[in-house]
Order: structure tokens, then sequence, then C-alpha cells
């Protein structure tokens, strides 16, 4: 309905009462739906019978009034302008009815008591046109309802207006009145029904202005079903938000179009039922706590057909729609209503009722968890299993407290060190800091028997995360003598856990139960079915040795069929950091970005911290400083430091290693100076910290101290056979380090150990080595090793290492009296270290460059003629650049050799360069297309 129509049914009310001046007296019947606006129409109606000079008696029903006989009459006499001897007359009436028998033993009211109240009203009606109104006259007392229909027989001659408002729902304490009000010939039956789409935008406009209410009329209307009340509630909520949010200062988001729905709403549900009667709130609560019409029958013990009249009586109020609240609010709200005694008592039941109809084990268990403790036999599984299918949902927080619940609700020691084993797991995707309460009761189960082989171990690495490694090294040592390292299912998670601690947590693998040799091999066969093992092993290979592209394909091969709900989160960490430590960062980053997503999508924010810190090494070895610091600083967010334990290592070596290379070195001191765990130098993310803390040292001038760290962190790698070149290049660390010291000698014996152990697929770390080993040869020599270092550095990907060696060459350039190329050079690392944020390498190459006058009028020509160059000069040049050969690049380009020979002089000629230095001079777009 509109608010026109609203009006159309005042007029039709004020007609009627027209007639009723002109002596055709009327009635009528004013329903409709709680709260719909019934009132409001009466009041209305009320004030136009002023208006119109007709003496205006006005009652309302009351459910708390309506065993008070003759309550809603003298409500109408109260204030009516009687005559001395009626008003004596009326009042001895009221007071003989207030002395007599109890209502339940006497009639609905003396015949004569009713002829002389109604005698009262008609005689008024003689002197001035009598309009009488009544709301929830189903509330009224049976003896003024008796009154009210003796007197509506009488005035079909009458100036009299009689207007009763009631609810179509509800019943009548007198049952005959309304089937006989509804007969009566002069009655005018008048329901007044929801608002319609139009009428609920009228209504938002009026509040909000039109362009406000055009953006939340259809979701106003959606959630208040066209009832006026909650339409008002509505409102009211979102005028406080946008108020708020105003007076607040933050800018206004997409979002802020929203409709707010607060709790005035829920309390407007809350009234409405309340209005309705104890049998529509009881359905209503019943609704609220299923969630579902479905079972509210039994679960309230009572009939199915007045259930399913109430629902549909609720439906046509605008409460519900398709047999389920409106919006969330409502339900909370009425749950919200109830006591908490009687709220767990109904979720006691209905966690027995859906239990029964066979409903998932999730729906069971939310029941469950609202309840008081139950102790049905069948509770126990029924919250294992929901844990199981939450956490399979992503729905992590939930099986959280399923499985607390069910902790306390176990007492076999046995199946409780079991769900305690499962509490920490789920805890962890949270917040790896949270399982630690649980851990030394876990310590105790394993001391007196109760912990499985497998579980155990789960154990281990959670006290080995939290640097608690004496209990650690003793749960794998009492685990070596147990029976349960025989279990084949203990026995499979050895196998898994040796490679995994051996690259993470090396010294304790002596502790670690022995497994059969042919369980335990590095390289496992490509067909094994364990992708856990594989991606373990794979890590292992990838630390201990160069890394084959066959062991790095193997990475992705677990990163293919693996999602973060199907097995841990060490088997993906394993892959992406076998794939970030064999040098491919680049297919790395994709995946890493991709199980992110995955993590905050199942609300694992344990998880997606973990990866945001591998997320920062990748990075880093991709040059992207900037990128490094964001992720590590947002893994630093969401999980505090002080729940991190012993990994806290890697993301801050990352974020330090960001921020010394960006030149941010009072930000990287305040990193080095929060509190980190001791224990941390027993595990792999130690490593990582010490080469982070030397390069701080480094950059900061302090020599000696970055010695000192790069070569324990050697040491450390050697004794745990952790000495792979793409994990830490140690040695190209140490001797840069001995470049400065004055000890050229000593660092080209490093730098050649470590160009050996060099394979095909460390590109990154051996143009590094190239580069530190240019400063310890004469200067003629260093542009060759430069040139070369920068070539395969350019293929790597990694920028910033690749400005620091064209920062090299370009101090060599200098030095050797090449002003020329020099410039050329030192423009692309200037540019490179721009992109990377690295500003030391920008502002020692912004200085060095300004130092020839000429040099902003070279560049610019410079720029000038590499935009001279045609596309197809372009393509030849950018192959060229690669190291092809004058026939590589024609038999590539479809052209003959004497038409690649032509593009390159032409190229030479206008960049005024060699073959030899196209790679050096050039900038990254033409070299990577």
């Amino acid at each position: 309905m509109s608010l026109v129509e609203r009006d159309e049914l005042l007029n039709r009310l004020s007609g009627l009462l027209a007639d009723a001046m002109r002596g055709q007296g009327r009635t009528a019947l004013v329903g409709g739906a709680v709260a719909v606006g019934k009132s409001a129409l009466l009041e209305a109606f009320a004030d136009e019978a002023v208006k119109a000079d007709a003496l205006t008696l006005v009652a309302a029903g009351s459910e708390s009034e309506s065993d008070m006989p003759l309550g809603v009459m003298g409500q109408l006499l109260q204030d009516a302008p009687l005559t001395a001897e009626e008003r004596l007359k009326t009042d001895g009436l009221f007071l003989a009815e207030a002395d007599g028998p109890p209502v339940a033993h006497q009639s609905l009211v003396d015949p004569r008591t009713a002829q002389s109240l109604c005698a009262a009203l008609l005689s008024l009606s003689a002197r001035q046109p009598l309009a009488i109104v009544v709301d929830d006259a189903h509330h009224a007392d049976q003896a003024s309802l008796a009154c009210l229909s003796y007197l509506v027989r009488r005035i079909r001659t009458a100036r009299i207006m009689v207007c009763f408002g009631h609810s179509e729902q509800a019943p009548y304490r007198h049952t005959g009145f309304r089937l006989e009000l509804l007969r009566r010939p002069g009655n005018h039956n008048i329901r007044v029904p929801l608002l319609t789409g139009d009428g609920v935008a009228a209504m938002a406009a009026s509040r909000l202005g039109g362009e406000a209410a055009d953006r939340i009329a259809a979701d106003c209307h959606a959630a208040s079903g066209g009832n006026p009340s909650l339409l008002d509630a509505l409102l009211a909520d979102h005028r406080t938000a946008i108020y708020t949010v105003a007076t607040s200062g933050t800018p206004p988001t997409a979002s802020s179009a929203d409709l707010a729905v607060a709790d005035g709403y829920g309390h407007a549900v809350v009234s409405c039922l309340r209005r309705g009667g104890p049998r529509t709130l009881a359905v209503a609560r019943g609704l609220a706590v299923l969630g579902s019409s479905d079972g509210i029958d039994r679960l309230l013990d009572v009939d199915a057909e007045s259930v399913a009249e109430t629902l549909d009586e609720l439906t046509t109020a605008g409460l519900l729609t398709t047999g389920n609240f409106r919006h969330p609010v409502a339900r909370s709200a009425v749950l919200r209503d109830m006591d908490s005694h009687q709220r767990a008592e109904l979720h006691q039941a209905a966690a027995a009722l859906t239990y029964g109809d066979g409903a998932p084990a999730t729906v069971v268990a939310e029941h469950l968890v609202a309840a008081p403790l139950t102790a049905a036999p069948w509770a126990l599984p029924v919250l294992e299993m929901a844990a199981e299918l939450a956490l399979s949902e992503g729905l992590v927080e939930r099986a959280v407290e399923y499985l607390k619940l069910a902790c306390s609700a176990c007492s076999d020691e046995r199946r409780l060190a079991r769900l305690r084993t499962a509490l920490v797991r789920a805890e962890w995707r949270v917040n790896p800091g949270t399982p630690a309460p649980h851990l030394a009761d876990l310590v105790d189960s394993q001391r007196q028997g109760h912990l499985r082989g497998d579980d155990a171990l789960i154990l281990a690495r959670a006290l080995l995360w939290h640097g608690r490694f004496e209990d650690a090294r003793d749960v794998l040592l009492r685990l070596g003598q147990a029976d349960e390292a025989r279990d084949p299912e203990t026995a499979s998670e050895l196998r898994t856990t040796r490679p995994w601690l051996h690259s993470s947590y090396a010294p304790f693998l002596e502790y670690m139960p022995e497994t059969a040799p042919e369980q335990h091999s590095r390289d496992l066969p490509s067909f094994t079915a364990d992708h856990r093992l594989e991606a373990a092993n794979t890590l292992d290979s990838v630390l201990s040795t160069a890394p084959s592209e066959q062991v790095l394909a193997r990475a992705e091969r677990v990163l293919r069929r693996t999602r973060l709900d199907e097995t841990g989160m060490d088997t993906v960490e394993s892959a992406l950091l076998a794939l970030t430590y064999g040098e491919r960062p680049s297919r790395a980053a994709p995946w890493c970005d991709g199980l992110i997503e995955e993590a905050v999508a199942r609300q694992s924010p344990g998880r997606q911290a973990r990866l945001l810190s591998i997320r920062a090494e990748i990075s880093l070895r991709q040059g992207d400083l900037a990128g490094a610091e964001r992720h590590a600083r947002q893994a630093l967010r969401i999980i505090p430091v002080s729940s991190w334990g012993v990994p806290v290592g890697s993301a801050l070596a990352s974020l330090l290693l960001a921020l010394t290379a960006m030149g941010k070195y009072e930000e990287a001191a305040d990193q080095l100076a929060r509190p980190a765990p001791d224990t941390m130098l027993q595990s792999r993310y130690g490593l990582h910290y010490l080469q982070a803390r030397g390069r701080y040292q480094l950059g900061t001038g302090n020599l000696d101290a970055a010695l000192n760290d790069f070569r324990t962190c050697g040491d450390l790698m050697v004794r745990w056979d952790l000495d792979a070149p793409g994990f830490i290049a140690w040695r190209n660390e140490s001797a840069e380090v001995l470049v400065q010291q004055g000890s050229p000698d000593e660092a080209r014996r490093l730098l050649e150990d470590q160009l050996a152990l060099c394979g095909t697929t460390t590109a990154r770390v051996r143009g590094a080595a190239l580069r530190i080993r240019a400063a310890t040869v004469p200067l003629r020599q260093r542009p060759t090793l430069l040139r070369q270092s920068a070539d395969m550095l350019q293929s790597t990907g990694d920028h910033y290492e690749l400005a620091r060696a064209l920062t090299d060459l370009t101090r060599a350039y200098y030095d050797l009296g090449d002003l020329r190329l020099a410039r050329l050079v030192g423009r692309r690392a200037w540019n490179l270290a721009q992109q990377c944020q690295a500003h030391p390498l920008a502002l020692s190459l912004g200085s060095f460059l300004g130092k020839d006058e000429s040099a902003a009028e070279e560049e610019s020509a410079v720029a000038g003629a590499e935009s001279a160059l045609s596309q197809a000069e372009r393509r030849v040049v950018e192959l060229a650049a690669r190291g092809y050969t004058n026939r590589e690049i024609a038999k590539r380009l479809y052209v003959t050799v004497s038409t690649v020979e032509q593009h390159l002089t032409r190229v030479y000629r206008k960049l005024d360069v060699t073959r030899a230095e196209l790679s050096s001079v050039l900038p990254v777009p033409v070299l990577t297309g």
C-alpha cells in the first residue's frame, strides 16, 4: 500500500462518519496484520472526527487489563460530558461490577448494566454526533465487548459511528463479538495492508531525501516486508549510521550506500512479536532456534496446524518470508530476547531433534554449542564430525568451537588427547600462538601413553615452532622407544617428518626414530602417491644440493594437486620454498598469490601470514623490495611477533633485507631491536635472520659484525648439510665484506668455492658472485666480468641484483675514463634502482652521473636515439642482446643474415655501442619484450 492508498482509507472512514452524523449509524472493523499501521489510522480518524465537530470517545484494549470488568467502557465514559445524574448512575454501575464475583464465575455482564451504559451513550449522541474509537478490541474485556455489542444493535438511526481496530490473527475475549459485528448490515470491514514497494520508497524519501532513499528502497522493502513499524526502525537505524559516519571524519566507502540494519530493527521485530501474543512469540522463538520452520511443532510440543497458522500470520505481517526471518538481525534479536536458561533449553531440545532427524553434523553441533553440555552419547562423535566438516569448508573458528566443547565433554584420556591434537591443528590456522596452552597437556598425555604416534609428531612440530626444544626432543625420543613408531600410520608420518625436520630444524634430526633407509631417500620417484612426502623431500633436496630442473618440476606438480583444505600448510610451504630457493621465484609467485587468496577465503589467518612470509622472500629474489616490505609487514600484523615463535626469523629477515636495501636503516634498527627467540638460531629461520642482520651491519659500515654473522650462518649451513647456493649465498656475502676490508685474495677463494657449487639452475648466485669477483681483479678486467654478471642476472628477473651489477659496471667504465659508456650504463642502473626503490644505489648513481655537466644532455640524446629505432631493429637488437648469433636471429625472424647485419650496423651507429655492450646499455623492456 502507498501513502496515497492510506489516505483513501481515512477518507473512507470519514465518509462513514458523515453518514452517521446524518442519523445513519455506522460501524467499521479496521483489521490487518500486527504493526501495519492500524493504530495510526484510527488516531488520524479520531482527529478528523474532532474536526467534524463530533464528540469523540477513545479507548484501547490491553492484554494486561483484559480481565478488568468494563475496563474499556470505563475509558470511553471517563471524559464523556455526562449530566450529573448520568455520571452518578454510571459510576455506580462500575463500582458494582468491580465489587462483583470473579470474572470466571459471572456472566459477561448484567443486561441491565449494559442497557444503562448504552443508554448514556445514546443520550450523548442525541445532543451531539458521537464517534467511538476502540483500538486493539481483541484485548478488550468480555463485559465491555458485551456492552458494545448491545450498543451496535441499537444505532441504526442514531448519530453514532463506532470504529474498532483489531489484529486479524488474535482471538477475542468475547468469542462471538467479531462474528456478530461482521454480520451487521451497516458494518464496514476495512483491512490495512502492508506498504507496497512504492509506499516504502515514498516513506524512505520523506525521511532521508530522494537520492539517499533510492539507494536503499529495495533493501528496505525486502527487510521490512512493507510493515511500517519495521520500516520506521530501519530508517532510524540508517539515519544513525549516516550521522555516525558524517561525524567520525571517516571517508564514506562504497558500502556506505548499503542499508544499515541494527538493533533498532531487531527491537521492532521483537515488539511486533510480543504484540502478537504468547503463541506468536513462542513460534518465532522456535523458528529462531531451529533456523527453519521444519520441526517447530515438535520442538515446542504444539499442534502442527497451529504452528503453520502462526507462520502464515507472521508472513502476512511482513515479519517472515519463505518461512524464515527477513534479515539475520531479526533472528539474532529474537534469540537475545529470551533469557539464557530458556534459550539453552530450546537449543538442547533442538540438538536432540535435529540429530534424530539425521541433520548434518554441523547443524546439530551449532545447537550443542549454544546449549548446556548434554550427556547424550552421540554428542561427542557429532562434534568431532562437525569440526572435520567445518575445517574442510574453511570455517576454522567454528571448528575450534566444536573441538573445545568436545574436549570439555570427553572423559576418555586417549580420545581427549586426539581431540586436543585436532584442536591444536585447527587453532594453528587462526593464530599459531593460540594452541600453546594445550601443549603441556599433550606432553603429559604422551608420557602417560595416551597419545598416538602420528599425533606425537604433530605435537613435536608445535613444540619446535614455539621454541620448546627440550620438550620436542623428549617427545621424539619417547616416540622412538614406543610401539607407536611401528604403527603404519605413524611410520608414514615419520617418513614425511624426517626430510621436513632436516630442512627446518636440522639439529633435531638425530632424535628422530629411524625408518628403513629406502623410506627416507631424498629423491623419491615421481610417481609417489604421498605428495606430502614428495614436497618435504623436494625442499630437502633443494636445500642440500644445487637443484635440478626435474626436482623443481616436482615442486610444481605438488602445488598443482594441493589445496589448503586437503593437506597441512607444511606441504605447500615446502613446495613454494623449493621453487624459491631453487631460483624460480617467478614460478613460485603466482602459486603463492593464489594460495594466499585461498587462505583468506577459508578464514585461516595463520596460514595467510605464513604464506605472506614466503611471498616476501619471493619478492626479495625478484628485486621487488617494496613488495617484500609490504608482505613481511602484513605477515607480522596478522600474527603478532609473540605468537610467531621460531619461524618469526623468516618474516623479520625479509623485512630487514628489504629495509636495508631501501636505505631505511633506522626502521631496520627498530626491527633488530624486537625481541626474537634465542632458539631461532637452531633452525632454518635463524639462518635467514643471520644473513639479514649481516646485510644491515654491512650497509651501516660495521664490517666485522657483518662478517661474523655471515660466517656463523655459513658454519651452521655446512654443519647441517644445508649448504645450497640458492638458499643463502653466505660465501658471496662474506666475500663482499672481505673486499671492503682489503682482503681480495681471501674473497676470491670464497667466490671460487661458490662458483664451483653453482649448477645450471643457480644463475642468480653465479651472477652475484661474478659481480663481487670483479672487485678482486685489475680494473681493465672488470667490465668483462660485470657484463657477464649483468647478462646472468638479467635472465633471473632479479632487478635489484642487476642494478648492483650495472652500478659496479658504471664505476668501472668511469674509472677507465669511458664516460660515454659510464653514462649509458649508469642511466639504466639508476632507472632500475629507482624501480626497486633501492635509494642508496640510486643516490650513489645520481651523484656519480652528475660529475659531468653534459650527462643530462647525452642521456637525452641516447634516449632519443633509442626511440628512433624501428620495430624491426628493436626485434633484432633484442635477440642480439640475449646472445643469439646473426644466423640464429635470421632463422627466428624469417629474414636473411644480410638483413640482420644491416639492422645491427644501423643500431650500433645510432646508439654508439658495440655488440658486446648491448645487454649493458639497453633498458629492461627491450630485453624482456
